[in-house]
Order: structure tokens, then C-alpha cells, then sequence
């Protein structure tokens, strides 16, 4: 059986990559800051058997390196760094602290989840690294402004994935920088265009496809390349 393991898995699009991939009969390593919080997933590992919830809060190093050191033995077949935040920011609206937070969260702890897990990765037999990130994120696309603290975190995602690209394709493993879509969650309102089931359905699909060939990608959850 493959394992996948998951950050931000009791919301949103954590949450259902959690529920379709143990559908998909993988083993689930379901990753979140507060286990007690989350009682919609702890629900759903109760009635599953390949569902564990391990405590991790992405923005604070030493729980990463203690679940690296308690998952030492673990072959991780797939790494997906989901957990994010947004803070809303325009021209002489921006809080700097929160700007902080959002590279810390968005764009630091992506790399230092995979630096810490990087034996168990490599150790497995599909060795896939994905970041969920956004079409925000792309300098291309940006014709809009505004967003400054959530479009620069997620384009320095995408500048970190595109050099792990470089830095692990000789080892084998391949990574992906996926956007998810406007998807009707808490972070993204009401009014987006799909719901996280389509959107991760489709997610699972270009990371089941993923192969070392096809490394360093930047894809839509429908499989469409978005410039960097």
C-alpha cells in the first residue's frame, strides 16, 4: 500500500485529499495543528482503517523534525504540502508581521517539511513532492495587483519547488506545483466556481500521472499549465 502524507488535513481541500485518497485505498498520514479541533476528521479515520491523524504545526520547526523523527521508518510515497494561509492586504492596507507569517507559513514550512522528510521520500517507490499553490502565485497572471502578501508568498513557493525540481530530479523524485482552482472553502468564499471534490478529484488525477519526465510542472487541478 502507498502512503501519502497530507498538512492541513481537517478543513477545506486537506480534508477531502484525506477522505479520497483513503478511498483510493493509500495509507493516510493526516497532518494538523490541532487534533482536538479537528473532529470532522477525527470521524473520519474512526470509521477508516488507513487514516492516522499526527499533530503538526507547519510554523513551528520542532513538531516537524519530532514527526520526521516519529515517521523515521515510514516510506512517504507522497508529500503533499497543503496547509496555507491567506491575509488580505492592498496599497497602505499591509501588516507587515502578518506578511512574515504568511512566508513563513506559505513558503518556509513547505521546504522544511520536505528537508525533514526527505529519507522517506526517497526511501519509497513513487517519490512525489506537491505543493498546493496558486494561480495568484504566478507573475504571468497577475493582471489585477493587489494581494500582496498572499501573491508573494505563493510565487516564492513556486521559485522553491521549481529549484527542488532541479535539486532532486538526479534522486528520482519528481515534484508538481499544483493550483487547486477558486474552490468554494473557508479560505476560498462562497463564490468560487468549484467545490474541493471536483477540485482535489482532479488534483489526485495529475499526481497520479506525475513521472520524473514530467517534473517541475505548474498545473491546474485540471491538468492546464499556468505560466510561472
Amino acid at each position: 500500500m502507498s502512503t501519502v502524507l497530507i498538512t492541513g488535513a481537517n478543513r477545506g481541500l486537506g480534508y477531502e485529499f484525506v477522505k479520497q485518497y483513503s478511498e483510493n485505498k493509500f495509507d493516510v498520514l493526516a497532518c494538523c495543528r490541532n487534533i482536538h479541533e479537528a473532529k470532522k476528521l477525527t470521524e473520519l479515520a474512526e470509521i477508516s482503517n488507513n487514516i492516522k491523524i499526527y499533530e503538526l504545526d507547519v510554523g513551528n520547526i520542532k513538531t516537524i523534525k519530532n514527526l520526521s523523527q516519529q515517521l523515521r521508518n515510514k516510506k512517504i510515497d507522497v508529500l503533499i504540502n497543503n496547509a496555507g494561509i491567506y491575509r488580505s492586504s492592498t496599497v497602505g492596507n499591509i501588516n507587515y508581521d502578518e506578511w512574515m507569517e504568511s512566508f513563513k507559513i506559505n513558503t518556509i514550512a513547505p521546504y522544511q517539511i520536505v528537508e525533514n522528510f526527505l529519507n522517506q521520500i526517497m526511501n519509497s517507490d513513487l517519490k512525489k513532492i506537491v505543493s498546493i499553490t496558486s494561480k495568484m502565485g504566478s507573475i504571468d497572471d497577475n493582471t489585477s495587483g493587489g494581494s500582496y502578501i498572499y501573491r508573494s508568498s505563493k510565487t516564492a513557493l513556486n521559485s522553491m519547488m521549481r529549484s527542488l525540481t532541479h535539486d532532486l530530479k538526479n534522486q528520482g523524485v519528481a515534484t508538481l506545483t499544483l493550483h487547486p482552482g477558486w474552490v468554494r472553502t473557508d479560505m476560498g468564499g462562497p463564490g468560487g466556481w468549484i467545490d474541493s471534490f471536483e477540485s482535489v478529484q482532479g488534483m489526485i488525477k495529475q499526481i497520479d500521472k506525475l513521472k520524473i519526465e514530467d517534473s517541475g510542472n505548474y498545473l491546474d487541478y485540471a491538468g492546464k499549465p499556468i505560466n510561472w
